[in-house]
């Protein structure tokens, strides 16, 4: 296990080591996700919980988004690793449970102990390599971070159907057992970062509340787009004004608190709050696509669901990619705000030629309007991140990382659910309609359009089934109506963005935890020469000449 009990040194081959064990986490975490919402009809089909597998997800989402701020505050306050190990440990045992769940209840409630780690893996991961990577440079390492998603989204559907037809999709969560190991032991020995000790009081009320609110965001959003309740209904409005009440106690807790969870002065910082912003109109345009496209695709071609999330592979590919290259662009240039901006331009384009399809564009074509949106999507999503990394101080960088992950997967729940209510309610009068005109009773067609699945439409007379693709088309088409004016926004925000310089610094050195640099590599170096029987233990060998210079580090990390 590593050493800290002195300064560390940041030589670039243990930066890579980190960063490995960083992207194995991640990839476990994101490929989770994809394969379970390919497995889901057949989970939720042998488990029994066909009319409530929505709480699978919500179980998963509200569990992660409530530990995001937790995660970055106090990875903060008592160092990253143990929390890192801990997320891992948990999002592994609990892929147990769910494997072996004998109820689908069971499995709901082990999906929120996957969620407890999950998000934790993300927020960490993240946050760790603005520990030891300035941001001048961090850039060449957030990209590829940004491609594991992209990764996991190809990999996820093929697994979870190679699982669900070959196997049984408990393997969707067997798999993530030698993967957790994996990652488990590659951060247990790879991770060599210092464990802190808080110096002030734990904000528990802060905790609370925000645990309190986001709950209720949760709640409100999911009943709100539930049939059986809707957004009239008291129920839905309970949840409503219970988050209005738990934000408001939140922010009078977090005005007075010793050390907040989230501190109100984050907000009074204009650059952080503007790419906090554009992190939550993004989440609200990035979902408006991601959750509803899917569908349609699996409509208008007439595939299974496996074979439709695999004609998203163009918008991956695509935010994969300029993911990498915008990263590596800001990494030599230093100028971030360019990408922002011609994202959200793009991402905007891509929007306007959604609102153009129907049953007779070819799926080619939507394709091709997948992967604009992706390239303006991997144009915005890393660098938001970076920049408020960049833009507080070194020690809030993880609260910092959380709160603005935060925020976008509240844009996120909001866009879901309110875009998902507008085009599940417009879906359904078109699809009536539709079978209304076969001649069948308003009974019969509302009864055929709860029903329709894609493997169908092939039986169905050509004129039927184009009219079906043309009800998901017009249902759809408002959705990206709606999102443009929250982009817009974005964008306008994105060109009044003050560009500040990106630290030159690693947080870790910069607080007097570490040496980067070509210093490192001058002490790992002598450290080698002197010691020459602990080579291979680069963590040991280098800590015991470093410990000579903190003071003199100290010194620089303040000037």
């Amino acid at each position: 296990m590593a050493r800290t009990d002195g300064p560390l040194l940041l030589t670039q081959r243990r930066i890579w080591i980190i960063f490995g064990a960083l992207l194995a986490g991640m990839f476990m975490a994101s490929l989770d996700q994809t394969i379970v919402s390919t497995a889901m009809p057949t989970i939720v089909g042998e488990l029994g919980g066909v009319n409530h597998q929505v709480w699978v997800t919500t179980a998963y989402l509200l569990a992660s988004t409530i530990v995001m701020p937790i995660y970055g505050k106090y990875g903060d306050v008592l160092g990253r690793r143990p929390l890192f190990l801990i997320a891992i440990g948990v999002f592994t045992l609990a892929s147990i449970g769910c494997a072996f769940a004998g109820s689908f209840w069971a499995l709901v409630v082990f999906r929120g102990l996957q969620g407890l780690g999950g998000g934790g893996l993300m927020i960490l991961s993240q946050a760790i390599i603005a520990d030891i990577v300035p941001a001048r440079e961090r850039g060449k390492y957030m990209g590829p971070m940004g491609a594991v998603f992209g990764i996991s989204a190809v990999a996820g559907p093929l697994l979870g159907g190679l699982f669900v037809d070959s196997l049984t999709w408990r393997w969707a969560f067997y798999i993530n057992i030698p993967i957790g190991i994996a990652a488990f032991l590659s951060a247990y020995f790879a991770l060599t970062l210092p464990s802190k000790r808080p110096e002030r009081r734990i904000d528990v009320l802060g905790v609370a509340f925000i645990s309190l609110a986001t709950a209720c965001l949760i709640f409100f959003t999911d009943f709100g787009a539930d049939a059986e309740y809707g957004w009239t209904s008291p129920a839905t409005w309970a949840w409503g004004a219970g988050l209005v009440v738990a934000a408001a106690l939140f922010v009078l807790v977090e005005s007075r608190a010793e050390d907040p969870v989230i501190p109100l002065s984050l907000f009074r910082n204009y650059v952080f709050l503007q790419v906090t912003a554009i992190g939550l109109a993004l989440g609200v345009g990035m979902f408006g696509v991601v959750g509803f496209m899917p569908t349609f695709l699996q409509m208008a071609s007439g595939t299974s669901a496996a074979a439709s999330g695999l004609l998203m592979l163009p918008l991956m590919g695509a935010m994969m990619v300029t993911s990498i290259v915008s990263g590596l662009a800001v990494s030599r240039t230093g100028r971030y705000k360019i990408y922002p901006v011609l994202g959200l331009v793009i991402a905007i384009l891509a929007l306007l030629l959604m609102t153009t399809m129907s049953a007779q564009t070819p799926i080619w074509l939507i394709c091709v309007y997948l992967a604009v949106f992706g390239v303006g999507l991997g144009l915005i999503m890393q660098i938001v991140v970076l920049v408020a990394q960049n833009a507080v101080p070194f020690e809030q960088v993880g609260t910092a990382t959380s709160t603005n992950n935060y925020f976008r997967e509240v844009g996120a729940s909001l866009g879901t659910a309110v875009f998902g209510a507008f085009f599940t309610t417009r879906l359904t009068e078109r699809l009536v309609e539709v079978f209304a005109g076969t001649g069948q009773s308003p009974d019969e067609a509302g009864a055929a359009a709860s029903s329709i699945e894609p493997e169908t439409l092939g039986s169905m007379p050509e004129s039927v089934r184009t009219e079906i693709v043309d009800a998901y088309a017009d249902a759809l088409v408002p959705v990206f109506w709606y999102v443009v004016p929250f982009l817009v926004v974005a964008l306008i925000i994105a060109l009044l963005l003050k560009e500040i310089p990106l630290s030159e610094q690693a947080g870790m050195v910069a607080r007097g935890e570490a040496v980067g640099g070509e210093e490192a590599a001058r002490l790992e170096a002598e450290a080698r020469s002197a010691h020459p029987a602990d080579a291979d233990d680069d963590a040991d060998a280098a800590a015991r000449p470093a410990e000579s210079h903190a003071g003199r580090r100290s010194g620089d990390a303040g000037s």
